[in-house]
């Protein structure tokens, strides 16, 4: 296959990580199962065989089997993937798997809550009704779900007010209620929710970033998520993930980015 995209132009914006909370538990496990994909292999097989077969063995037999990333981790990526860019259709099949493997409503519930911010409200929204026709069918109450306002884990208030002062500094007289909201709502808030781990939540928005072609922001939220326990290694498998996911072009056009983030850290 050959290559796809080019080096984009990068501003790297400076900001130390959180590396108060350590790395997700799960993340170590690598077993994988492929998960029940939409439409059906037979429904595929009527329109278009060669898909079929691209799905048979390089999406479920190929990238789910791979190592180096826990299945509920390449559960996540794909999640945050399909919810942050509104892609519905299949998502309660997506939903019902990642449960199987391992993501619990609250996370998934978290996952939902972090992507209104970094990929939009409405898309964020559009998942709402698959998670409550699942959550329904799986009798998950009120008691299982995140708090709306839960106690908080404790802030890195050195690395917090580096990352403060650079963005008044450099966007201040652009929008003072963007530079308001990002301290108040996402760092001293929204990152701080204890249901979803500082490594998924930065998995996420890297997923996030790099599902919506966000290249500019890749430095500083992969350095946070390489801080927060995130390793080289998933990094990779996470763009691998996404290349068939999110799409080739998406990818290459992050990779430059992502490897300079990789190798300024060896």
């Amino acid at each position: 296959m050959a290559t796809v995209g080019a080096a984009t132009a990068v501003v790297q914006t400076s900001g130390d990580g959180d590396a108060a909370s350590a790395a997700s538990a799960s993340a170590s496990a690598t077993t994988t199962t492929s998960p029940a994909t939409s439409p059906s292999a037979d429904a595929l097989e009527q329109v278009a065989p060669g898909l079929a077969r691209y799905q048979r063995e390089d999406l479920e037999e190929g990238l789910w089997a791979r190592p180096g990333l826990a299945a509920r981790d390449r559960h996540l990526v794909t999640l945050a993937h399909l919810v942050g860019s509104g892609q519905t259709q299949h998502l309660t099949t997506y939903l019902e798997d990642a449960l199987d493997a391992g993501l619990t409503p609250a996370e998934v519930s978290e996952t939902v809550t972090h992507l209104a911010f970094y990929s939009g409200w409405e898309n964020a929204a559009s998942a709402v009704g698959p998670l409550q026709e699942v959550f329904a069918a799986r009798g998950v109450s009120a008691q299982d779900l995140p708090a709306a306002s839960p106690d908080l884990l404790p802030l890195d208030q050195a690395a917090e007010a580096a990352r403060a002062e650079q963005v008044q500094s450099t966007y201040g007289e652009v929008s003072q209620g963007v530079v308001d909201s990002t301290g108040e709502v996402l760092f001293r808030d929204l990152w701080l929710r204890p249901d979803l781990a500082p490594r998924d939540r930065s998995l996420v928005t890297v997923t996030a970033l790099v599902s919506s072609g966000q290249v500019q922001q890749i430095p500083f939220h992969l350095g946070r998520a390489m801080d927060n326990g995130l390793t080289e290694a998933e990094v990779g498998e996470t763009m691998h993930q996404l290349a068939f996911y999110a799409g080739w072009p998406k990818v290459f056009s992050a990779m430059p980015t992502v490897g300079e983030v990789l190798a300024a850290r060896r």
